[in-house]
């Protein structure tokens, strides 16, 4: 883990509401893993840095795509090329493809697809399959890179199906290894439901409230099968069965 001073490379908007932040800091993407987070302090608009997903690592430069929600995420869509941000990581645990995996399907709810896209391109280049499940509430969505089989899925049937990408989950079990997922509680808890899953390995990374990113101030803490855990640092990746879904409070 390190703490550096990136430098802002380009700011977009890349759909309504969201921006591709990306930052030169060859320290951090070279250790990146899919599945991992940064913590970034968002100038004096917070007290508290916050955690932002990893969503690509090129050489020395790392992505972030993030939705704009408040003080600390548009102070960050504002900021522009050669300005310096101060960050920390990589951090967490991240998705871990088991070695007899061949198949793997992606389930992306809306941002969750930050993380997700991260993982789909070190899965092909390492020769793996990947199907992502990419569903949105209406047309607006972030456009992924070129060879991913993306399967579309909205709330309202403007682009692909119709409906909640969960109810798609189960067309694709059988041809699947293993599931990785991202996205709002409400879709972990749908799918937490789905007996096709029951047996399944399903890895899920949780976006939840972080005060300090280090496993100090307990801020993220976890009920389990196997006791209380931190988000930060035995997550942000967890098995989808492995948290008790009826006491999360998040």
């Amino acid at each position: 883990m390190k703490q550096v001073v990136a430098t802002v490379i380009s700011n977009k908007k890349v759909m309504p509401g969201a921006h591709l932040v990306w930052l030169d800091s060859p320290g951090i993407a070279t250790e990146a893993q899919p599945g991992q987070f940064v913590m970034v302090r968002c100038g004096e608009e917070t007290v508290l840095p916050r955690p932002f997903s990893i969503h690509q690592s090129d050489g020395g430069k790392l992505a972030l795509l993030f939705q704009i929600v408040g003080r600390g995420t548009t102070w960050l869509s504002r900021r522009g090329n050669g300005d310096g941000i101060d960050i920390f990581g990589p951090l967490g645990n991240g998705f871990s493809i088991h070695p007899d995996s061949q198949n793997l399907l992606l389930v992306a709810g809306g941002i969750g697809i930050a993380p997700l896209h991260f993982l789909a391109e070190d899965a092909l280049n390492s020769g793996h399959s990947v199907k992502l499940l990419y569903g949105t509430v209406n047309e607006d969505r972030y456009q992924v890179a070129p060879g991913i089989d993306v399967v579309a899925v909205t709330e309202n049937g403007s682009v692909g199906e119709e409906g909640m990408v969960t109810d798609l989950i189960a067309d694709y079990i059988e041809w699947a290894d293993q599931v990785f997922a991202c996205g709002p509680v409400p879709m972990y808890r749908a799918m937490a439901q789905i007996p096709e899953l029951e047996g399944k390995p399903v890895q899920i990374s949780l976006e939840v409230t972080m005060g300090c990113g280090r496993g100090v101030c307990y801020g993220c803490t976890l009920k389990t099968k196997q006791g209380l855990k931190l988000c930060c640092q035995d997550g942000p990746v967890f098995e989808l069965n492995e948290i008790l879904w009826d006491e999360l409070d998040y």
